[in-house]
């Protein structure tokens, strides 16, 4: 318990500093985390005998971040982003010269990986560009919600929980958690929409309610991706916790539906 709470201490630390020590440190800290969460899922599926291209999962990572940090950073063009289209491309083509079995599998896994690792922080990176300008408002707002849900959730569930939510992936979550994460997200939604005015109470209120269901969604769907590779934990990068992938599963699905939302409430 000690580890556990020594570990969330200073990785929040850092993460709350890359928030506040303006869009650089921003852009860098979430960049390592895009490409340590896609290593991770590599790890991850080779347990089960698969051989994605670490290699060149890192670089299309990177071929998506970088040129989405210069349109943010820079005011680059959009267009930017199709640096990235040739590196899918070649994803396919370097599994041409590996002679592995299963190539198309390879092909597939070290897709997926960017996919489910890596894009999900960089639609919350988006975030913190929301308004043209970089905002830590929005990522911390994010982030508390999200706490607030785990805590609730946790809290809830082991003193009420009774109705399990989804046992066949988590059998500890119950409705009665569920409920108590909601509750707790949405108090927090209500409290940020006193100090910070990037939104009406009632979308803060929608992009709690987002945040929970997204959440508890990409944590069940990280369970399950577990559960098939029958392993525990993602990783043990961080002690205590397992794996980024552990810590930042609720994010998963969260942070591209959240910037969906707020990107058609901007709009309309």
């Amino acid at each position: 318990m000690k580890t556990r709470a020594i570990t969330a201490f200073f990785f929040v630390a850092v993460m709350l500093a890359s928030l506040f020590l303006g869009a650089y440190a921003f852009t860098f800290f979430f960049l390592l985390l895009s490409l340590f969460s896609t290593e991770e899922f590599y790890k991850l599926v080779r347990a089960d005998g698969l051989k994605p291209n670490s290699l060149f999962g890192w670089i299309l990572v990177i071929s998506i971040y970088v040129p989405l940090s210069l349109y943010f950073l820079k005011k680059a063009p959009l267009s930017i982003l199709l640096i990235c289209v040739p590196f899918f491309v070649l994803v396919i083509i370097s599994e041409l010269y590996r002679d592995l079995k299963n190539p198309f599998h390879n092909i597939a896994y070290t897709i997926l990986g960017v996919i489910f690792a890596a894009l999900p922080f960089c639609f919350f990176y988006a975030l913190g560009f929301m308004n043209g300008e970089y905002s830590w408002h929005l990522p911390l707002a994010f982030l508390i919600m999200l706490w607030a849900s785990d805590t609730g959730a946790y809290l809830f569930g082991i003193s009420l929980g009774k109705n399990r939510l989804f046992e066949r992936h988590s059998p500890k979550k119950s409705w009665e958690g569920f409920a108590g994460g909601l509750l707790c997200s949405m108090l927090s939604g209500f409290t940020l929409s006193i100090y910070f005015s990037e939104l009406s109470l009632f979308h803060w209120l929608i992009v709690s309610a987002i945040i929970v269901s997204s959440g508890t969604l990409g944590d069940l769907s990280e369970s399950m991706l577990k559960r098939s590779l029958s392993t525990k934990d993602s990783g043990s990068f961080l002690p205590g916790h397992g794996g980024l992938l552990d810590r930042f599963d609720g994010l998963l699905l969260a942070a591209p539906l959240v910037f969906v939302y707020l990107s058609l409430v901007k709009i309309f």
